[in-house]
């Protein structure tokens, strides 16, 4: 099981490749996010907000209004950054769940693929 401390850092750096990639996004203007991510086996939940195509606001703790809420497990966030598990066979065998609109799963789906 990974800490918290790497699970954060891991989504810090998640955070700068979305920025990074901010111009491919084609994000309608005003387009703004509530992000929570659940790491189900550690009990714990970061924060963040997407507007003008940046992740920012990374915070600890639950954001109960997220538009979007992403679950899995600390190993599998760590797994992912470490390609060693693709975001999609992750999201069909059950490994990442993401509560969202289909509207907004459409619209984030080249945003939160951060390779």
């Amino acid at each position: 099981m990974a800490t918290v401390d790497e699970c954060r850092n891991v989504l810090e750096k998640m955070a700068g490749k979305v920025a990074k990639k901010s111009g491919e996004l084609d994000l309608e203007d005003g387009f703004e996010r509530t992000l929570a991510v659940e790491l189900t086996d550690l009990g714990q939940t970061f924060s963040a907000k997407l507007a003008g195509g940046k992740l920012t606001d990374l915070l600890d703790g639950d954001a109960p209004d997220a538009e979007v809420r992403v679950l899995l497990a600390s190993d599998d966030l760590i797994a992912l950054s470490k390609k060693q598990l693709k975001p999609a066979k992750a999201f069909l065998t059950g490994k990442i769940k993401v509560k969202a609109s289909v509207k907004d799963l459409a619209k984030l789906r080249k945003a939160l693929k951060v390779d």
